[in-house]
């Protein structure tokens, strides 16, 4: 592992802050390196800091990320044009997860290191240039933030990167010790999170930094993550082996309780942060960047070089910002009429379909099953495929579609039903699988009847641009909608969770979680129907909320918020459900008009609740055979 490769000094671009009162945003200069000298300037240490908020591009956005941290889970399974990539995280016989699985299995390992080695940079020399203390708040809450990814993907990791513990690495080197979890959390990721709490202002010093309240959620699901950690509840092994101990004599209820008192500072004293009075504009991406957002990876659609990936036509990985093309099914071959009805474009409910994850059938009968009157399955999922064949230059009027009846540009084309209809006729309508209701123009789906090929997309993350000009734009272009990584939503469930593992204070964990439940029922728009719906279903949604609340509720609610951004192998893995959750799933199969699912199981074994490190990295390292196989998890090859 020679750590020039991944700790590395060097790296493609860096940017520098601007800090004159007159802006308030990031500006970023192309740098080829950092050196031990470039960090010694103020204009160094800076444009550091402005390459640890360019770096969360590299992690969130990347279409393998989605795939590592969502297929496999009881959120999605592999799709009709999956490979490899995917099939080895789905966990059934068609893949084998191993040190060698495409492009996900590297992507938090490669990027966490150069952003840590870079912020202990910082750390290490802001005191002598003068750099604002909140400054070094920021590098601190980085250095955390990165390690606290990595011990969640990959178990112990190595605290020294070649100079010393938490040490800047100024040099080439290719050993590498791995330090427990007890030791990363104890040596790092807490007391950074904890300074970097201090240290932080409320309120953002330029748009999109981070400020208290994102040190102090990020330090809340820290301690709720080592709390389950140090319980162990199923007995799950750890890597490097080591007793479920804390340094510091802590027990696992002690942490809970932690967890509960910073979520809870956190929801006290939202600084500039709030919940949106609607879910459905927490995703609808005219209304990006808001203040239930507190950490985003950004994107511009202004700049091909500042974005980080082409904006004409772009591919996958890296800061391409593609994921939301891996949750989308292939709705272009739509055909109505003989005219391809529905086209990609650069809108919300479009974009580029990939077709590589699949949601099963229990997400919409289980997850959510509410659809009329929780909000949040409509403001998830592209419901409803709508003609835009008039953005084409197809200037046919109407369209002859389900029942004989005529379609106009903007009707639905295909729909997914929200409650089952056994008189749906399939009649391959739409040459996509619709079935005909009578009465009903468009084609539609049953949800406990889809397949692998066509499916509801990821509505809440999908493509949008403001230079469509009419057309269907840029639909093969990089997203350029900033991606969501923390809201301030976390910290209610967060504490939910806490309480539930008996945490106590001013709050139960019904009052927490019905918070949101209440938000969930408050409607302004429907997302399938594509109108306005003024409506408030809160009462209905509280009231249904069970007196007493458990682990299995709270991680279905974390599932209706967080659906499909990323969030879900964690939670599985923290709470250790991941097999009670996900070892069969059902779909359909792999042709548009399969609309008899079967049972597809996975095998989950406990070594699989870690990631392998990826094996290009521990070949580099100058180590025996033996030293090599032992630095790998257990389980993998």
């Amino acid at each position: 592992m020679k750590k020039i490769k991944y700790l590395s000094i060097a790296i493609l671009a860096i940017a520098f802050i601007v800090t004159s009162c007159s802006e308030d945003i990031l500006e970023e200069t192309p740098r080829d390196r950092f050196t031990p000298e470039f960090f010694q300037t103020e204009q160094g240490v800076e444009g550091g800091l402005t390459y640890l908020y360019q770096n969360m591009r590299n992690i969130y956005g990347d279409g393998y990320y989605l795939n590592m941290t969502e297929t496999g889970t009881d959120e999605y399974a592999a799709a009709q044009s999956a490979d490899n990539n995917f099939f080895d995280f789905d966990l059934t016989d068609q893949g084998n997860l191993s040190s060698q699985s495409g492009f996900a299995v590297g992507v938090v390992w490669g990027n966490s290191y150069r952003a840590i080695n870079t912020a202990s940079g910082i750390i290490e020399n802001a005191a002598a240039v003068g750099l604002d203390e909140s400054l070094i708040g920021e590098a601190q809450f980085f250095r955390a933030w990165y390690y606290f990814l990595l011990v969640q993907t990959y178990g112990g990791v190595p605290l020294d990167l070649g100079s010393g513990e938490l040490q800047f690495n100024q040099s080439a080197t290719r050993t590498s010790v791995r330090n427990t979890v007890p030791e990363v959390y104890a040596r790092a990721i807490l007391p950074d999170l904890e300074a970097a709490v201090d240290a932080l202002p409320d309120t953002q010093r330029i748009t999109g930094a981070v400020t208290k309240n994102v040190a102090r959620l990020y330090l809340a699901q820290a301690y709720l993550t080592y709390a389950w950690w140090l319980e162990n509840p199923n007995n799950i092994p750890t890597y490097p082996d080591t007793p479920r101990t804390d340094p510091n004599g802590n027990g696992a209820g002690y942490y809970f309780q932690q967890a509960y008192n910073t979520a809870i500072l956190g929801i006290e004293n939202p600084g500039p942060y709030e919940l949106l009075d609607y879910f459905y504009d927490v995703h609808v991406a005219t209304n990006d960047r808001h203040n239930e957002m507190l950490l985003y990876a950004d994107r511009t659609e202004e700049s091909q070089i500042y974005n980080g990936a082409d904006i004409g036509f772009s591919g996958t990985g890296g800061s391409a910002n593609t994921a939301a093309w891996m949750a989308t099914s292939n709705y272009t071959t739509i055909s109505v009429d003989g005219v391809a009805a529905v086209q990609r474009e650069a809108a919300q409910s479009y974009g580029r379909p990939w077709t590589r994850m699949a949601p099963p059938i229990n997400v919409f009968e289980e997850t959510f099953d509410d659809k009329d009157n929780d909000s949040r399955y409509d403001a998830t999922f592209v419901s409803s495929y709508r003609g835009n064949w008039d953005k084409a230059g197809d200037t046919t009027p109407t369209l002859t579609a389900a029942n004989g009846l005529e379609i106009a540009p903007g009707d639905a084309v295909i729909s997914f039903l929200d409650e089952y209809n056994p008189n749906v006729t399939y009649v391959n309508g739409g040459n996509i699988g619709g079935g005909e209701i009578p009465g009903r123009s468009d084609y539609v789906i049953n949800l406990n009847e889809i397949n692998r090929r066509f499916y509801p997309g990821l509505w809440k993350l999908g493509t949008y641009r403001t230079d469509n000009e009419g057309g269907l734009g840029s639909p093969n272009g990089a997203i350029t909608r900033p991606y969501p990584i923390a809201k301030y939503s976390e910290f209610y469930l967060v504490a939910a969770e806490a309480a539930v593992k008996g945490a106590s204070g001013g709050y139960t964990a019904r009052q927490l979680v019905n918070v949101l439940r209440a938000r969930a029922g408050m409607w302004r728009f429907d997302n399938g129907e594509q109108e306005e719906r003024i409506e408030d279903n809160s009462t209905t949604l509280v009231n249904a909320t069970p007196a007493v609340i458990d682990i299995d509720y709270i991680l279905a609610e974390r599932s209706r918020e967080y659906f499909g951004e990323g969030k879900r192998w964690f939670d599985l893995v923290r709470t250790q459900k991941w097999q009670e959750y996900a070892s069969s799933y059902q779909i359909g199969g792999n042709d548009a008009s399969d609309h008899s699912p079967t049972t597809t199981n996975r095998t989950i074994e406990d070594y699989h609740y870690l990631r392998p490190v990826p094996l290009n990295q521990i070949d580099l390292l100058n180590m025996s055979a033996a030293e090599k196989a032992a630095y790998q998890n257990p389980g993998y090859q």
